[in-house]
């Protein structure tokens, strides 16, 4: 979403607008929605705001694609490149040095980046469809959660194996038979 900021920043500090945010962001997101505030500031615009979309996710346990609901919310400073009474670019030195994000020289503050940013973040590292995923068997992968494969149940603790191998070749070596 992109804001002509040119006559906010005309205006004194603490000066205050608000616009209603419904912008279509792609990379596996739907459309964000949601409201910001922007407040002028003695050296930047101040921009915060609340906002839902839904990210397209693969769950981490059955590696099924779903949508995840986020909220989020943003908060970050927009500073001006150049003044807009003078129309001459200020120190750019001085804007990289900052924590925030550009205001072009058009006076055009581009919020599609700091959303894009916010929503990666709002991310958990690893999404799971729902709490009760059963996720896939370890041996064929089947998805538990659409029905049960036909592999043993027998489920044991891999640091055992050295052991129970030990055990199954002094049984071979005796003749009896191994389970």
């Amino acid at each position: 979403m992109k804001i002509n900021v040119a006559q906010q920043l005309k205006q004194s500090m603490g000066n205050m607008r608000r616009y209603t945010v419904s912008e279509t962001m792609g990379d596996g997101f739907s459309s964000v929605h949601g409201e910001i505030g922007l407040v002028l500031t003695n050296r930047s615009i101040l921009a915060t705001g609340e906002f839902n979309t839904t990210a397209n996710c693969t769950c981490s346990r059955c590696l099924e694609e779903f949508q995840y609901p986020l909220k989020f919310e943003l908060s970050e400073e927009f500073f001006p490149t150049g003044d807009i009474l003078k129309d001459t670019p200020t120190s750019v030195a001085k804007v990289e040095e900052e924590d925030g994000f550009i205001i072009g020289e058009d006076h055009i503050l581009d919020l599609s980046e700091a959303l894009r940013q916010h929503m990666i973040i709002g991310l958990p590292a690893k999404s799971v469809c729902k709490p009760e995923c059963a996720g896939l068997c370890q041996k064929c992968g089947q998805n538990l959660n659409t029905g049960q494969c036909n592999c043993s149940n027998e489920q044991s603790d891999p640091r055992w194996s050295p052991l129970r191998k030990l055990i199954e070749d002094q049984m071979v070596e005796s003749g009896r038979e191994v389970n």
